[in-house]
């Protein structure tokens, strides 16, 4: 196994995953309102510009069929089918949070398991209720602690071993610091909170305070063992408290988008069913605007509008199913590539 510590994986998410900023602004920061209005405004523009170079107007091909009819035909089927799913999505959200009582007593029990063993890990005789605060006192416990392992290792005669620590802990305060700040105006709902944890590689961490101390055995005493040991400690709670945030944020997101999908269906449906009853006859729209067909314009919007719920379904479904593979493991394993070093690089 190589021994340099200069090429480590970056501690940021936006770093480690190798991706353009525009392109991960798009998967995970931007509001997934403006996400879907993107493609909306595109299919839009493509459909008035593809009206207008069709050598066949429209209006003629009203006369000679139904085109108008069997598009919004789909459209209304495939709204209804896209309500159904956000019923099914409801009754699958919802399902984790019912039960009888005795499942809700072994659910309470855990959640105040593991606070009491964050609180005593941390040496804290409470935890912060909020999200925010609760992971900010941990990273901060984890600084601490790292600032311990530095000094009990400073004594030591192997000055790699010293060298290497003190880059650690230089990484891990870095780290600590930047999140630390990340989460102090961080609300649960939003992503800001999510996107701050996911920024600390906690993963790494661990697997390198586990590789320091056994490639270094012999310069560890008992001293540098148990600081090696609280701090590892403390970084092993950081990975369920974030997964469990993690999943109660995917919840809320998923009613979100049941909300959003069901409050998008309506007028969906109204101008589906419009276009299906009274445009769809010949002679129903005439006239010009901007060169353009009046039938070209009412065609585009209404058939952007009937898109409304499935793009509001994409960009919710984007953000998550991003944070679920950029989060798959939990613990010290790195499955992506880009994350990949030559520190980790095994050899028999």
């Amino acid at each position: 196994m190589a021994e340099s510590d200069a090429d480590q994986p970056s501690d940021t998410m936006r770093e480690r995953v190798g991706e353009s900023r525009t392109k991960l602004w798009l998967l995970l920061d931007a509001d997934r309102r403006v996400i879907a209005t993107i493609p909306l405004g595109l299919v839009f523009i493509s459909l008035v510009v593809l009206g207008v170079l069709d050598p066949a107007p429209i209006s003629r091909a009203l006369v000679s069929g139904d085109p108008l009819e069997t598009v919004f035909q789909g459209f209304l089927t495939a709204i209804i089918t896209g309500v159904t799913l956000v019923v099914t999505i409801n009754q699958l959200v919802l399902s984790q949070e019912l039960g009888a009582v005795d499942d809700q007593r072994e659910r309470m029990a855990g959640a105040m398991d593991f606070r009491e063993d964050v609180e005593t890990a941390i040496e804290a005789p409470i935890s912060p209720p909020e999200p925010s605060s609760f992971l900010r006192a941990i990273i901060d416990v984890t600084q601490t602690r790292a600032n311990a392992l530095e000094e009990a290792v400073s004594e030591s005669r192997d000055e790699q071993f010293k060298e290497r620590t003190e880059d650690y802990v230089d990484s891990l305060t870095v780290n600590a610091e930047t999140v630390g700040n990340q989460l102090e105006d961080a609300q649960f709902g939003t992503f800001d909170l999510l996107f701050a944890a996911l920024d600390y590689n906690y993963s790494w961490k661990i697997y390198e305070a586990r590789r320091l101390r056994n490639e270094h055995e012999d310069a560890v005493t008992d001293e540098t063992d148990d600081a090696f040991e609280s701090l590892i400690e403390v970084l092993k709670f950081f990975g369920p408290a974030r997964e469990h945030f993690k999943t109660l944020y995917f919840e809320w997101e998923l009613i979100n988008l049941s909300r959003a999908m069901l409050y998008s269906a309506v007028p969906a449906l109204v101008v589906v069913l419009s276009m299906m009853l009274y445009v769809a006859n010949p002679g129903s729209i005439t006239g010009t605007t901007f060169g353009v067909e009046n039938l070209v314009w009412v065609a585009s919007a209404a058939s952007t509008i009937a898109l409304i719920p499935f793009m509001l379904l994409l960009s919710f479904i984007l953000r998550i199913a991003t944070v679920a593979k950029r989060t798959l493991s939990i613990g010290p394993f790195i499955l992506r590539e880009s994350a990949r070093t030559e520190d980790i690089a095994w050899d028999e």
